[in-house]
């Protein structure tokens, strides 16, 4: 008897259209699921104003930044529901996507909406508890990221900068609830890698998907793989820039009592071509991170890199 792909069977009608078919998970696994715990590392940049603000080693400063970690991890979340639901048909024509929770029927849409909601509503009160300035950058962040997930997620370039965007709200925010000005060179290099990491994550998304590509992302069509190979090179080459001058500038060499964070320019340099030959020659780049924690050399140059400016400030 022949063997039959998910997709084959749904065409077939054999199940919903709506369903993939595999074995059903519980209803709390695949809430959980949604909320996208693997993508929370992405807010571990609400530490760097711990870190660079000279905190480290100030229990309640730790204390403060690890809540304001737990409500941006819950705001993602939210943000997360927001997306798959708004996106539920388009993601289930596409190879991967496809499989998530919502897309794949095992999340029902409204519950999903009543659960964003709840864990929305929750996040923010325990926000605005920390510090009102953290509140009102919390909830910025989750306006915008919902805004991306209805009409900005459609603009050319737009799109890619209101992700760049919502990098520097985490980064502001953890900066904030500790009550650190925030650095303007920590916000420069912050939206110019995480422009970077958009980039790279629409090349992906438009090699992997080919000539279904516009069918599943409408924006894509606005993009090719050459223009956005011009576009990550300038922000490569930016973001590099940015940080040298960041480590030698007068105003950090007076903060940090040292000229020695500019031996550290190794790693992004290495860190930053390793993620460029994932993206091209392994054809990755969809899940920066997946990628950052299961390639060994990248995220023991990101270890690394991490250590060694602890080191050099707190040393």
């Amino acid at each position: 008897m022949a063997r039959h792909s998910a997709p084959d069977i749904v065409e077939q009608g054999q199940v919903s259209p709506g369903r993939i078919a595999r074995p059903a998970r519980p209803l709390a696994i695949s809430l959980v699921l949604s909320l996208r715990p693997s993508q929370w590392t992405k807010n571990l940049i609400i530490f760097a104003g711990l870190i660079f603000g000279q905190r480290l080693l100030d229990p309640d400063a730790i204390i403060q930044s690890a809540a304001a970690f737990g409500v941006f991890c819950a705001l993602s979340g939210v943000v997360y529901l927001i997306n798959d639901v708004a996106d539920h048909e388009a993601d289930r024509k596409h190879p991967l996507k496809r499989l998530r929770p919502i897309a794949s029927g095992d999340v029902p849409v409204n519950v999903a909406l009543g659960v964003a909601v709840v864990l929305a509503t929750a996040a923010l009160v325990a926000a605005f508890l920390l510090r009102f300035e953290f509140g009102v950058v919390s909830a910025a962040y989750l306006g915008l990221l919902a805004l991306y997930s209805g009409p900005l997620k459609h603009i050319v370039i737009i799109d890619v900068l209101t992700i760049a965007i919502g990098f520097v709200l985490r980064a502001a925010a953890g900066a904030l609830v500790i009550a650190e000005p925030v650095s303007h060179w920590l916000m420069i290099v912050t939206v110019l890698g995480a422009l970077f990491l958009a980039l790279s994550k629409r090349r992906h998304e438009l090699v992997l998907l080919a000539d279904g590509a516009t069918s599943h992302r409408r924006i894509l069509q606005e993009y090719s793989p050459y223009l956005l190979d011009q576009m990550i090179a300038v922000v490569t080459a930016s973001t590099l820039v940015a940080y040298a001058i960041y480590t030698v500038s007068p105003e950090t060499i007076l903060k940090f009592n040292t000229d020695k964070l500019g031996l550290t320019l190794p790693f992004p340099l290495y860190g930053i071509f390793r993620y460029l030959y994932l993206v091209h020659q392994k054809a990755g780049g969809g899940n920066p991170s997946d990628m950052l924690l299961n390639d060994k050399p990248l995220l023991l140059c990101v270890a690394l890199w991490a250590a060694t400016v602890a080191l050099i400030i707190y040393g």
